[in-house]
């Protein structure tokens, strides 16, 4: 599958703002650690992914009630969904100037990951979290993402890489009080 910029600046997919709040405190000091142990770009975006993939588990495994979407809130309060986890990890990986997208699929749900690009390609990753059955792993040699659409059950990869989180999955994020909440509302598609 092309994946296809939503912006043909690469710069727009380094910005901070109130939802990949990579100067905040928290994730700058998140950062600096992971980056202290790591020898070049790419082992600190494998550390990055880690850390988010098995740090933070996913609100729906583990039973957490909170919703989360901003990345400092994330790395906080160690809970969120798939698209928070991505907020988090974009965070992580723009404070150390890694160019990360948004990109999604699509289930009966609409599923958050992350591209980062290196060696001038992007390279789709899925800090989701692992548990029996998903078994995601940070690579730029083939995908290791948590789940592969099926286009017979009508299931599909969006190409688009947002250099911000898509306006239907963040307004729904906003909007939920709770998960169970936000498990009745989560988006179809995009």
């Amino acid at each position: 599958m092309e994946l296809i910029q939503e912006n043909p600046d690469i710069s727009a997919y380094l910005v901070a703002d109130e939802v990949i709040d990579h100067h905040h405190p928290l994730v700058r000091a998140t950062a600096a650690r992971l980056a202290k142990e790591a020898a070049d770009s790419y082992a600190y975006a494998r550390a990055a992914f880690e850390f988010v993939r098995d740090t933070i588990p996913h609100s729906h495994d583990s039973g957490d009630p909170r919703v989360t979407w901003r990345a400092s809130d994330v790395l906080g309060l160690r809970t969120g969904v798939c698209y928070a986890k991505a907020h988090a990890l974009a965070a992580l990986l723009r404070a150390e100037d890694i160019p990360t997208a948004f990109c999604y699929q699509k289930f009966d749900e609409v599923h958050g990951l992350v591209a980062v690009r290196f060696h001038g390609a992007w390279h789709r990753q899925d800090p989701r979290g692992n548990k029996p059955g998903v078994d995601a792993r940070f690579s730029l040699d083939g995908e290791r993402l948590a789940f592969t659409p099926d286009p017979e059950s009508n299931e599909l990869d969006y190409p688009v890489l947002y250099a911000e989180p898509h306006p239907v999955v963040l307004s729904t994020l906003r909007a939920a009080p709770d998960r169970t909440r936000l498990w009745e509302t989560l988006p179809t598609a995009l």
